[in-house]
């Protein structure tokens, strides 16, 4: 897997990949209510995964207020994929390259990587718990109310189960890649270019960037940078 040092100004990066997610593996047969959840929500990761790889198209005529709701929750579903590939993939991975700006030391790249992983972390563990805690307060006070309504899923439960998973997973990669996984890195010119490039404004930006993103031949860079250089001044 390669993953990519993304500059977002002077001193500060993001990793990325567009590797596709490795979601989760499931037993439909599973009588617990822990394996029934994971089931139903490596069914929708995966849905939401086909979705982003035919590029958020779906056919049919007009939709429905139900299939609107379903697109809307396919991409919020996608949007979470996209910000986890990387720890999620890192559970099944032994050896990644760091492209990474040419201005950086490959002693420099991997012990950034080590030290973003490590607060990535420390976050994830934390939302576990929170998330567990809201997962189980609302398992067990909403879920007998839900039961008198035949066909009416507890979705309070559902989304906190679903970010449960999804930290988990995140955990579970981020302690991949501190422990486990070998690091190279490779010098990579124009990511350097995108060092400034943050601090300009979206509009004159765009054609730089998405140049980049050609040269680089990746796909959804230009949203990538887009969504980190505006959250994460």
């Amino acid at each position: 897997m390669e993953v990519f040092v993304i500059p977002i100004g002077r001193d500060r990066y993001e990793l990325y990949c567009e590797t596709s997610a490795q979601l989760l593996d499931s037993d439909p047969t599973s009588k617990s209510w822990f394996g029934r959840l994971r089931h139903r929500v490596a069914g929708l990761l995966h849905a939401a995964e086909q979705r982003r790889q035919r590029g958020g198209q779906d056919d049919g005529d007009e939709p429905s207020r139900t299939s609107r709701l379903q697109e809307w929750l396919m991409a919020w579903v996608a949007e979470r994929i996209a910000e986890q590939r990387l720890l999620w993939n890192l559970r099944s991975e032994s050896a990644v390259v760091l492209a990474c700006p040419d201005d950086l030391t490959t002693e420099q790249a991997v012990t950034l990587v080590r030290r973003m992983l490590q607060r990535d972390y420390e976050r994830h563990r934390r939302w576990v718990v929170i998330d567990g805690i809201a997962f189980l307060f609302t398992f067990i006070a909403l879920g007998p109310f839900f039961l008198l309504i035949p066909g009416v899923a507890n979705l309070p439960a559902g989304y906190f189960g679903f970010r449960v998973l999804g930290h988990w997973l995140s955990m579970r990669g981020t302690a991949e890649g501190i422990h486990r996984v070998t690091w190279t890195a490779r010098p990579c010119t124009p990511l350097s270019e995108l060092r400034e490039l943050a601090m300009v404004a979206p509009a004159a930006r765009a054609v730089r960037v998405r140049d980049i993103e050609a040269r680089l031949r990746l796909q959804h860079l230009s949203t990538f940078f887009d969504r980190v250089a505006v959250h994460r001044p």
